[in-house]
């Protein structure tokens, strides 16, 4: 994902991410998830994604290669994982998760 691309697209899908993904609960790693926990609402967030390969959907998993998610689809993942954990991730921070796990390491070492 370049900035270019998540910039240019990120307020138009802004809208339709956040009508399709209304978080559970407003909690970061902060307020005391446990890496299972956010495991798990990552791989739901996944889940609710019609491009995501199911059959290859793991915590190990490459947004790209495994998921077969291209550029657009990973912004809106990431968006997604956001707006599911009520944080924001800084662009240059985000175009560097292309993973589930980087996803996840992320969101367990981001404070409130």
């Amino acid at each position: 994902v370049n900035v270019a691309a998540r910039s240019f697209v990120a307020p138009r899908l802004a809208l339709a991410a956040r009508s399709r993904f209304a978080p559970r609960a407003a909690f970061s790693a902060a307020a005391g998830l446990s890496k299972e926990e956010i495991t798990t609402r990552v791989l739901d967030v996944l889940k609710s994604f019609e491009k995501v390969d199911r059959s290859k959907l793991s915590p190990t998993a490459a947004f790209a290669e495994d998921l077969g998610l291209d550029s657009l689809d990973a912004v809106e993942v990431v968006m997604a994982v956001e707006e599911e954990f009520a944080i924001e991730i800084p662009d240059a921070e985000a175009d560097e998760i292309k993973t589930v796990s980087q996803a996840i390491d992320y969101i367990a070492k981001t404070p409130e």
